[in-house]
């Protein structure tokens, strides 16, 4: 008697593949991906056009806010805390310190801006900065440019910003334009 090979059994392993593809399909079509949402920042639209050569800015025009890696504020060379920085931004905004703006109610310093058309808030934060204080940095100068065109709305036409028609709104952006300069963070020190 003679003995037969016995032949090991295969798997047939040729749907191996379908079935990976679509366990893959299933997972990608049911997973959720979070997306992390930034800060809206509307950019300035890029110009061929070279800026004016005349294109000098007085430093006293400049509100210079910086912020260390201690988050700690350096507002005109003085420290202010989160809570005093959009009084301190709308007093630099409303100066009119030259008496152009006849809707303005700022003390009119001379070392001051001039007017809130020239008036420009430089940001600019270390690098060591948490993402929590410039989120709220950057709320307190949007809010100081707020309360300042919902007061002089309030005043014109009698009913808040938001609520107006867009001539009407543009009216009040040309006079409290916004013009925010946010610096690349460089480490400014502890």
């Amino acid at each position: 008697m003679g003995r037969k090979k016995r032949s090991t059994p295969e798997i047939n392993a040729g749907s191996m593949a379908d079935i990976a593809f679509l366990l893959l399909i299933f997972f990608l079509v049911t997973t959720t991906m979070d997306v992390d949402k930034g800060l809206m920042v509307k950019l300035a639209p890029w110009t061929d056009e070279p800026p004016p050569e005349d294109n000098k800015i007085k430093e006293k025009n400049i509100f210079v806010v910086l912020v260390n890696s201690n988050d700690q504020l350096l507002v005109e060379d003085d420290y202010l805390s989160i809570d005093q920085l959009r009084e301190a931004a709308k007093d630099f905004i409303d100066n009119n310190g030259d008496g152009s703006c006849p809707e303005c109610n700022g003390i009119r310093s001379l070392a001051s801006s001039d007017n809130p058309q020239k008036a420009i808030i430089s940001l600019q934060n270390d690098r060591g900065t948490s993402y929590q204080m410039f989120v709220k940095v950057r709320n307190e100068i949007l809010g100081a440019y707020s309360e300042l065109r919902n007061n002089l709305s309030e005043r014109k036409f009698g009913k808040a910003f938001i609520t107006l028609n867009d001539e009407d709104r543009s009216e009040v952006v040309s006079v409290y334009p916004q013009f925010i300069s946010e610096a690349e963070p460089v480490s400014i020190g502890k």
